[in-house]
Parts: structure tokens; C-alpha cells; sequence
């Protein structure tokens, strides 16, 4: 009995990713986002590892040099840049900068605003009308200007910028995470943990948790693009990532001058930003429809066609 048990459980898990990969492949558009974002976090962890010597290798007679050329190798096929670096390279290891900034960001924020918003959501005391004026405290402020400000007094290192993106993003968690609690607490099923007597931890992260995590993490995956851009945007301004560090929004920054005579430097690295954040808003509403049981039926008719 306790073969068949132990044989069964991998075999639940099997199933479950196979259900899971049909609804994904019910949605083409979400599903090529999905192996879009998987390509991306590969070149992210495995990038730095591999071409961080390629990325950083100066050819003056390859500056600024054309893409599609493929004379100079496979690597400078997207072309070169201002010191004849090769801007494939490149872009792979940016994406490292990249990913860990935003990612960075997004989960700090969503682990403080979450658990903020549990706390003021749940709660019915003093703490449940402070929390919220925390949140309209940072709001008051817009979150770029916020950035600027911070980052011109601190030292822009990869750190920084991501405690000050975290910092203006924590409201948005907040509120939502607050909400949510707040309708939910109100359920016969929480209710009845309560009458008999179930200690506060465990109504939170048993029955209510569960219920809002799939708004979260929806909210993270919608979230993760706003912070990628905010990031290009500050080292667009000159006062993010600072060389050698690089980042996709620092490489735009850096083609700038070059806009009439080299359009490549910056449109590649401009290109991989508007692709990245499209996949994460395909199937951030791929994930809104899945994890709702509302509307799972639609993805679920499609699966079956397929299968």
C-alpha cells in the first residue's frame, strides 16, 4: 500500500504539469510568451557566465559595424557597438542586469506589500487605519520622481535600485492584498475557522492566503514589466546601472548619439525591452483566466480540442 501510494504521488505531479502545459498551449500567443520569457531567464542566468569576456572584448575596427555582417562571426551578426564590442553579447548579458533589477524589485515589494496588506486587511485594530496611510504616503509621491530623487542622493549601484523601485511599488501590493483580505474574511469558510477557535496564523495563511495568492501573483507578473521599464528609464537618465555594469536600458541610453548613423545600438536592446514586456502582459492575462475558476472553462474547451 505504501508502494502504490509513494508511485502515485509523482504520477499526480506528472498530470497536473500536463494539464497545466495543455491550458498554456490552448493560448498560442501566452504559450510562445512562455518560451520567449524561459529563452530570456536562460540567457539571463547562463549569459554572464558564459559571454561575460566576449561582451566586454574591444574591437576598434569593428565599431559601430552593421548588422547581418557575418564576416566578423556569428556573435557580431546584430553588430557592434561604439568600441566594436559585439551587441548579441551584449544583450545576452544585460539581461542578467536586467532580470535581477526588476525581479529583485518585484519580489521585495510583493513580500512587504503582501504581508502589509494581510496585516491591515485582517486586522480591526489601530494597525488596520495606519498600514493604509503608508501606502497613500508613497503614492503621494510619483514613484519615477520618487526614483530620481532617491538615486541622485545614493549611490546608483544594482542594490539601491532595487530597494527605491521596491519601495514605490509596495503600495500596489498593499492595497490589493488589503482588499482582497478584506472581502475574504467575510466567507462562511473563514468565519467558521474562527467559531471554533482556529489561532489567527492559521486562518491567514491556510484559508485566506491561498484564496488571494493568484491576484498577487498576477498583479507580480503585470508588475515585473513596469519595473523593467521603470529600470530602462532610469539608466536612460543616467542614473541607473553605471558602466561596466550594463543593462538593456543602459544600452539604449548609450546609442542615443548614435541614432542616425547607428540605429542598431539602441533599437536591439529597445527591442528585447517592448518584446519582454509584451510576453509578461500575454501571459499575465493567460494566468488571470487560468487561476480563475470563473473563467478557466474557456482555456480548458480549448485544451480539449487539442488533446
Amino acid at each position: 500500500m505504501t508502494q502504490a501510494t509513494a508511485s502515485a504521488a509523482p504520477e499526480k505531479e506528472r498530470s497536473g504539469f500536463r494539464t497545466w502545459l495543455s491550458l498554456l498551449w490552448a493560448d498560442k500567443l501566452a504559450f510562445f510568451a512562455a518560451v520567449f520569457l524561459i529563452i530570456v531567464l536562460l540567457c539571463a542566468i547562463l549569459g554572464p557566465w558564459l559571454l561575460d569576456g566576449v561582451a566586454t572584448k574591444q574591437n576598434l575596427r569593428g565599431r559601430n559595424a552593421p548588422p547581418f555582417d557575418l564576416s566578423r562571426g556569428f556573435m557580431m551578426i546584430l553588430g557592434g557597438d561604439q568600441l566594436g564590442r559585439p551587441l548579441l553579447a551584449r544583450l545576452i548579458v544585460a539581461a542578467g542586469n536586467t532580470m535581477a533589477v526588476a525581479g529583485g524589485a518585484v519580489l521585495l515589494a510583493m513580500l512587504i506589500g503582501s504581508t502589509l496588506g494581510l496585516i491591515a486587511g485582517y486586522s480591526r485594530g489601530r494597525m488596520a487605519e495606519l498600514i493604509p496611510r503608508l501606502a497613500d504616503v508613497i503614492m503621494s509621491f510619483p514613484s519615477l520622481l520618487l526614483a530620481v530623487i532617491v538615486l541622485y542622493m545614493l549611490d546608483p549601484s544594482v542594490g539601491n535600485i532595487i530597494l527605491v523601485l521596491a519601495i514605490t511599488r509596495i503600495p500596489v501590493y498593499l492595497r490589493t492584498t488589503r482588499a482582497e483580505v478584506l472581502e475574504v474574511r467575510e466567507r462562511m469558510f473563514v468565519q467558521a475557522a474562527t467559531v471554533m477557535g482556529a489561532p489567527t496564523r492559521r486562518i491567514i495563511f491556510r484559508h485566506i492566503l491561498p484564496m488571494i495568492l493568484p491576484t498577487i501573483l498576477t498583479i507580480a507578473t503585470l508588475d515585473f514589466s513596469f519595473v523593467m521599464l521603470a529600470e530602462s528609464s532610469l539608466s536612460f537618465l543616467g542614473i541607473g546601472i553605471q558602466p561596466p555594469e550594463i543593462t538593456w536600458g543602459l544600452m539604449v541610453s548609450q546609442g542615443r548619439p548614435y541614432l542616425t548613423s547607428a540605429w542598431w545600438l539602441s533599437f536591439w536592446p529597445g527591442l528585447a525591452i517592448i518584446l519582454t514586456t509584451l510576453s509578461l502582459n500575454l501571459l499575465s492575462n493567460w494566468m488571470r483566466v487560468a487561476l480563475d475558476p470563473v473563467q478557466r472553462w474557456r482555456l480548458e474547451i480549448g485544451a480539449r480540442k487539442h488533446g
